[in-house]
């Protein structure tokens, strides 16, 4: 979600001004009132007189954002995140063609119901890679099937990653692909989606 805003906070301990961060799992306030509060554990999310209101742990609080910020953070707090299907595009009418395994269970769930059978059915292309030699296995067999078709590479993420992205988008432009989208797959593995240039 990305937002930040000094503003004040209203709660039963009184007034306090801080500067609230809206993560995509996380509201965090820092300043005179320091909390942290998962975004699944805030309740009764509403925006009232210019006002970002929520309950949690057992408190009420009121965050001053003014009218149009509160309205948005509100928004961005009570609408359901995009299912990781829905993030890269795939439904049962627009089809994946996974290359190689796809042991990922997060990743297996939500391609169920989006796989194409044979290559000339895919809206895109998917592949799990761990290391170089493999994303060179899965260059070969895209450019042989459909190289006009978007493909996402899928990889470990993080800065411990063993491979990791930047590897991956040196050897995808060296390829003659490039990237223009980013899905999180799961705590351990992001996705980028890559077209020939």
């Amino acid at each position: 979600m990305g937002r930040e805003a000094d503003c004040s906070c209203r709660w039963a301990g009184g007034v306090a001004k801080i500067r609230a961060l809206l993560e995509t799992r996380e509201l965090i306030l820092r300043g005179e009132l320091r909390r942290r509060f998962a975004t699944a554990d805030l309740r009764d999310i509403r925006a009232r007189s210019g006002e970002l209101c929520f309950s949690a742990g057992g408190e009420d609080y009121a965050l001053r954002l003014g009218a149009p910020e509160a309205l948005v953070w509100s928004k961005k707090l009570t609408t359901p995140p995009p299912s990781l299907a829905a993030k890269l595009g795939v439904s049962a009418a627009s089809k994946v063609k996974v290359i190689g395994l796809l042991e990922d269970a997060v990743l297996r769930d939500a391609l169920a119901g989006c796989l194409a059978v044979n290559g000339s059915d895919a809206a895109l292309n998917l592949a799990v890679v761990h290391d170089a030699e493999t994303l060179q296995k899965v260059l070969h067999t895209h450019a042989a099937a459909s190289s006009a078709t978007a493909i996402w590479i899928v990889h470990e993420k993080g800065p411990r990653a063993a491979f990791g992205e930047m590897p991956v988008r040196r050897a995808m432009r060296t390829a003659g692909y490039m990237d223009n989208k980013v899905a999180s797959v799961s705590d351990n593995l992001t996705a980028t989606r890559y077209k020939r240039r």
